[in-house]
């Protein structure tokens, strides 16, 4: 068990509410008791700031102070690593680019998770985005259907 943890785990295991949320929250939970290394990517943790506190997007929405604090536990850990553009990302985003059929809109912010991803050695993720599974070399995991 290791890997970046998407999105669209974070926002289920903030909202109470979401089917998924027990599920979500629990798979947070135990990330943090492991010693595995786990990942966000600062594309991640600023979509899930812009989503949690968006009142169009989020059913109850999150004060930003919320928000920032629901992700404090794992910016501080040390089993947490944000992953950010390093001195290949360009290169490895072209390979990623040039590996897809007409990339575009809205799959340039998974395309990137997956640049920084390949660019850090990491292989595994963990989310509810299905969109993740056209990518080679990519293992995606959906801990909110138990898979």
């Amino acid at each position: 068990m290791s890997g970046v943890i998407d999105t669209n785990v974070l926002l289920y295991a903030a909202n109470r509410d979401a089917p998924q949320h027990e599920r979500a929250f629990s798979f947070l939970l135990e990330a943090g008791k492991s010693s595995a290394a786990w990942y966000l990517t600062e594309g991640i943790v600023y979509e899930f700031l812009r989503a949690s506190t968006h009142p169009r997007v989020f059913p109850a929405p999150l004060a930003a102070s919320d928000a920032v604090s629901f992700l404090a536990p794992m910016l501080t850990s040390t089993r947490f690593t944000v992953l950010s553009a390093g001195p290949r990302h360009w290169s490895v985003l072209s390979e990623v680019i040039a590996e897809l059929r007409s990339p575009s809109g809205n799959l340039f912010f998974d395309i990137r998770t997956v640049a920084l991803m390949r660019e850090h050695g990491v292989r595994r993720i963990y989310s509810a985005d299905t969109d993740f599974l056209q990518f080679e070399g990519i293992d995606v995991r959906n801990p909110v259907k138990g898979r």
